[in-house]
């Protein structure tokens, strides 16, 4: 075997290991260095991590299993510090390696700008998990937050710290947003859709210095404004990470010089992704980097291939704002525009012509076509046939709507489906007709919708085509590798079989593991407690470990702890002992969360349970803030003291928390009560929100205020206090007894239907009194305070993080 070093363990470098081991797995003897503590993940993922949508486990690419399998000698957390091209070594910090053949992944590094305060602490870039998780960590203690850069990685960075509560302002030095993608229309809309979120955006703001002693404290724009800034991201751009190179004699330029086949000037030394310049171009996006991947792969196999740069098209999803961009879409001579406005939809398109040639495409809003428009654009196509109609999309050529399935039946085989991974229609159709049937076997043989995932649908309209009448509509995702059922399934087996016990789910459902896994063991735990209440045994072994710990565990190994303050409402008393136990236990953070509550931060493992003596004696409670349960009831101060206030909403939120508090459900649930229609407690977006008014009480559910920002949907009007109590107790009941595990309430109603809800929760008063029953039921088993029990116990060790188990579901 030949010895093959590999310098970063990034994505692009990460997908030549993938094609080496499928086509040759003894080929080569790998190290590979990593100077993050960690392999591959999937970095346009990072997004999503920083909203809190995803956590860091559920975009790793290649985990350790991977890497051990494929006999990968990791160095992670080890700086190359240089290359001996003549001894054939790469010098790590802990030592020397020697190779044949040496792969340079290095990737970018983000441009910092040159102004005063560069270096204060609370200014960061946004490059990798590291910088993701500075940024969760400042925005706990909340505050304001500048963004330097409109471009994706910086609108990005905002939306997922405002969506943590920090203040946020974006700065932008051009005259609109994302201008490399958008052309001015198109940046006001997506600016309009920013600011209706609570960003604020300066556009020609130019940064003159960052402004603080110890750390960040304020941005100083040239035009003399100041902007407070307890963090500072700077996102304004990239550049090849070229220094390793350069230190060992290899040509650079702007990037690595490359060769077609990767090659550098060295040819036992190649080079792959952001690091690398051809033929004067540099790569940013990941569909480029991974055809690179390919040719490389095949280079060190002996195998022909070349990197041929392509066209590329933009298909992003900012902060939930559709954008497409292909081609030229700048203005000049000879060119025409064909524009489409939909302002109530803030849908806009705008076509470049040249020619009779479209040559350039924006969209924002609906970019469903996109792909279509994008062949036109690469094959040159005459449009002066479609012209009238050209701006409708392919359904409307021949001037009528056809089948809705329309367009990608016209699709070219070579047309651009999944952008990550730069696969076309052609490669899905085969994959389709050498057996691959559902989306699953797509993305196992093809990679297609395998990153981003914003291409699933094409995909699966690509599979229907392809099919025809042998196409299925796709079953429910099966709940994990386990088991082929799905979630509906397993509840629907354990209620019908009466399964009480998760030996008899293992057993009677066929399970392929003898004790089920880190995926499935939470659900069914959750399922079996949620419809066998009096019969079954929660097992906490089978929970997430923040419930496990009956705390938040942060990422440093210490934990978050936040006592119940019903309906937001608190005492001289209990602050006083709250302040006590920060004190005794030298909690460095007390933070004020969004739920009117307070949250110590920082609590280490061995002094839970004496914290939480401490707290129990003030006559507090756990607030359950780690569980999959009822976090919070939120309230405004109602017709006590506010002067528009038409219900006790403080009240009633005391009486709905105190109900409710206890009872575990498929997913967190949070409540408000407002005390009038100027909604101060936010109660329409939450799960179950009420509304005061004169007459009674608004009761609203399916609510969201997360990555997906929805109102709720009226679920009836309650003329009385207990009505309204009832309701919510009902409907949290018929979500707990039929909601998938870790689907919000939203999802769920989203499947089911609220007609289907009101059928069970408003018409039918003995279903309601049923439910009401079946949820008071639960509660006398389940209601009961953790912090209470192991306080008294002191029983539960705290391990280190690493000894602990379902962290990743986590």
């Amino acid at each position: 075997m030949q010895k093959l070093v590999v310098i970063g363990a990034g994505m692009a470098s990460g997908r030549v290991l993938e094609h080496l081991f499928e086509q040759a797995p003894d080929a080569y003897e790998v190290t590979l260095f990593n100077a993050e503590a960690r392999g591959n993940y999937n970095r346009i993922m990072l997004s999503p991590v920083l909203s809190g949508e995803k956590s860091y486990a559920e975009i790793v690419t290649h985990d350790d299993d991977w890497y051990n399998g494929n006999k990968v000698t990791c160095r992670f957390g080890e700086s190359v510090v240089g290359i001996d091209r003549a001894r054939k070594v790469v010098i790590g910090e802990n030592g020397e390696v020697a190779y044949d053949k040496l792969l340079i992944g290095t990737g970018s590094a983000p441009v910092i700008i040159p102004v005063p305060g560069k270096d204060l602490p609370g200014v960061i870039s946004y490059r990798d998990l590291d910088d993701t998780n500075a940024m969760i960590e400042a925005s706990s203690k909340g505050g304001s937050a500048v963004v330097i850069g409109g471009g994706l990685l910086g609108l990005e960075a905002a939306a997922g710290l405002a969506q943590r509560g920090m203040d946020v302002t974006v700065l932008h030095l051009m005259v609109h947003l994302m201008e490399r993608q958008l052309d001015e229309a198109a940046g006001y809309l997506l600016r309009k859709d920013l600011e209706g979120r609570g960003i604020t955006v300066k556009t020609q703001a130019s940064t003159k210095a960052i402004l603080g002693e110890d750390k960040a404290e304020a941005v100083l724009l040239d035009s003399g404004e100041t902007l407070p800034a307890d963090l500072v991201v700077m996102a304004v751009g990239i550049r090849p990470e070229t220094r390793l190179a350069n230190d060992a004699g290899l040509t650079v330029g702007r990037g690595i010089e490359v060769s077609a086949q990767m090659q550098t000037s060295d040819p036992d030394v190649y080079a792959v992704g952001e690091c690398v310049e051809f033929d004067g171009q540099l790569f940013g996006l990941v569909a480029p980097l991974y055809d690179q991947a390919k040719v490389v792969a095949a280079a060190l196999l002996g195998e022909d291939g070349a990197f041929v740069p392509k066209e590329l098209s933009t298909k992003l999803k900012v902060t939930g704002c559709d954008l497409f961009s292909a081609g030229d879409f700048a203005e000049g001579e000879g060119r025409e525009d064909i524009v489409f406005r939909d302002p109530a939809r803030g849908v806009y398109k705008r076509l470049v012509i040249e020619d009779n040639r479209l040559i350039g495409a924006v969209m924002y809003g609906d970019t469903a076509d996109g792909n279509w428009f994008f062949g036109l654009i690469k094959d040159g196509t005459d449009i002066e046939e479609m012209r009238d109609t050209l701006i409708f999309g392919p359904s409307y050529q021949g001037g009528a709507a056809a089948d809705p399935l329309s367009a990608v039946a016209a699709l070219p085989l070579d047309a651009e489906i999944c952008g990550c991974n730069g696969i076309c229609k052609g490669t899905i159709v085969s994959a389709i007709e050498d057996g691959a049937t559902d989306l699953g076997a797509i993305k196992a043989t093809t990679k297609a919708s395998a990153s981003c995932g914003t291409c699933t649908g094409l995909v699966e309209q690509v599979l229907q085509v392809t099919l025809g009448d042998d196409f299925q509509m796709p079953a429910s995702q099966a709940i994990c590798g386990c088991t082929d059922l799905s979630h509906e399934d397993v509840r629907r087996l354990i209620k019908s079989q009466e399964l009480k016990s998760q030996a008899a789910v293992w057993q009677e459902l066929g399970w392929s593991t003898p004790n089920g896994c880190h995926v499935c063991r939470p659900a069914v735990n959750y399922y079996l407690l949620a419809d066998w209440p009096l019969e079954y045994q929660d097992d906490p072994q089978s929970r997430f470990i923040n419930e496990r710990k009956h705390a938040n565990i942060q990422k440093d190994g210490t934990f978050s702890v936040v006592p119940r303050m019903f309906g937001g409402m608190t005492t001289p008393d209990e602050l006083r002992a709250i302040a006590d136990a920060a004190d005794k236990y030298k909690v460095p953070t007390v933070h004020v969360t969004g739920g009117q509550r307070i949250d110590l931060l920082g609590v280490k493992g061995e002094d839970l349970p004496a914290i939480w003596a401490d707290l129990n004696a003030a006559g507090m409670v756990s607030g359950h803030a780690y569980a999959k349960g009822l976090r919070t009831v939120k309230t405004c101060v109602g017709k006590d003291h506010c002067r528009f206030g038409t219900q006790d909403s403080t009240g009633l939120g005391i009486q709905l928390e105190k109900k409710l508090w206890g009872s575990w459900t498929p997913h967190k649930v949070k409540l408000a009560v407002s005390g009038c229609p100027r909604n101060c407690a936010e109660a329409t977006c939450k799960d179950i929100g009420v509304v005061c008014v004169d007459s009674g009480y608004q009761i609203g559910v399916a609510g969201a205020a997360g990555m997906d920002v929805k109102e709720t949907e009226r679920l009836a009007e309650a003329r009385t206090e207990q009505e309204a109590i009832d309701l919510a107790t009902a409907f949290m009941q018929l979500y707990r007894e039929n909601a998938k595990y870790l689907d919000r309430p939203y999802k769920w109603v989203a499947k089911v239907g609220l007609d289907w809800v009101k059928e069970r929760v408003v018409d039918d008063l003995e279903e309601r009194a049923a439910l009401i029953a079946r949820f008071e039921l639960s509660q006398t088993i389940y209601r009961k305070d953790p912090w209470a029990e192991e306080a008294e116990s002191k029983s539960e060790q705290y391990q280190p993080l690493a000894d602990l188990t379902l962290e990743a579901a986590e």
